[in-house]
């Protein structure tokens, strides 16, 4: 099979999937192709790329088509719905959240902002104005998946890990998080309600506008 930049792409997703962000290196992509490293540089110029290439691809496959809201769609409810999506897109590979952040200069993320951007400003938000509020959404979804995706402590770091001790120390954050935490409610309940905060925030702010 021929060489090409859509191979090189499909075979650094995978190679996410399989190992995670610090897994992908130019090595071993090369390895899974068969061909030597520098061969690589002929359709990606240098690991950068490389990051980038794989974010748009994951992102692709969740946003091969976002249009604007509807007329009577409320932007609050449409940029929310854009987020969830996001989310989604990073969750659905390992370090997607990681991968995202370090690329430079996607295409599907600025496409994103611009129609985000672009739907506020059409509803009468001042251009400054939306892209801090499209920019805040972007970013506490990205950094929610970041540590939603961050690898927890093994056995051996939480060794001498006083629960009880703990408990009394911090009674507030420990109640917090069982009250929260009852039977049935997820993470992505608690991603939908910080995000509800968020966008609350950002009508708040252009209610003043």
């Amino acid at each position: 099979m021929a060489l090409d930049r859509q191979r090189i792409v499909d075979e650094a997703v995978a190679l996410l999937d399989a190992e995670g962000f610090d897994g992908v290196t130019t090595r071993k992509l090369a390895a899974r192709l068969g061909v030597q490293s520098p061969t690589l540089y002929w359709h990606v110029p240098n690991k950068a790329a490389l990051v980038t290439a794989i974010a748009d691809a994951i992102l692709d496959q969740e946003f091969a088509a976002v249009a604007p809201p509807e007329p009577d769609q409320p932007w609050p409810e449409w940029l929310g719905a854009l987020a969830e999506r996001l989310r989604r897109a990073l969750l659905a590979h390992p370090d997607g959240a990681r991968v995202v952040s370090a690329a430079q200069l996607s295409r599907t993320v600025a496409a994103l902002s611009e129609l985000a951007m672009s739907t506020l400003v059409a509803r009468g938000i001042p251009l400054r104005q939306a892209r801090v509020i499209v920019l805040t959404v972007e970013r506490f979804t990205v950094g929610h998946v970041l540590e939603e995706q961050a690898p927890r402590p093994e056995g051996a770091a939480l060794e001498g890990f006083d629960l009880p001790t703990f408990t009394e120390q911090h009674p507030t954050v420990v109640a917090a998080i069982t009250d929260y935490f009852q039977p049935g409610r997820t993470v992505d309940d608690l991603f939908r309600d910080c995000l509800q905060v968020v966008i609350e925030g950002a009508v708040a702010t252009a209610g003043r506008s």
